[in-house]
């Protein structure tokens, strides 16, 4: 089978921006409503048996991963950094939200997310 090849530099740089806008597009969404809703979203985490002081720094933090992964893996001049924020954000979420009890749909969502970030932060820059 043959693979495509992109020769076009300018199409290159445009999907590959494109990709990451919409991979981190599930992220930035998830941003406001954290924000908005902190103290149910606290409450939540607490749900999982998370103590309540820790349950708010670990929403903290996850804004600050979302926020910053999101805008490093957009617009930054290292996706890597980015995909690092974001990893660290999502695999922790996944395995405490959503493994148990499985949502299946959202585990392999967040797999299929996890595998893009993660073959965005081994590729070598060409």
């Amino acid at each position: 089978m043959k693979s495509i090849t992109l020769k076009n530099k300018g199409i290159k740089t445009f999907l590959d921006f494109l990709a990451r806008v919409a991979i981190s597009a599930i992220f930035i969404s998830a941003i406001p409503g954290k924000i908005a809703g902190f103290g149910r979203t606290v409450e939540y985490i607490s749900s999982k048996g998370i103590p309540d002081p820790i349950a708010s720094i670990l929403l903290v933090g996850a804004i600050i991963c979302l926020t910053l992964g999101s805008g490093f893996f957009i617009f930054g001049g290292n996706q890597k950094i980015g995909s690092a924020f974001l990893l660290l954000f999502l695999i922790p979420t996944t395995l405490i939200f959503h493994v148990f009890p499985f949502h299946q749909r959202a585990v392999f969502m967040n797999l299929g997310l996890i595998g893009g970030l993660l073959i965005s932060a081994l590729r070598e820059p060409k």
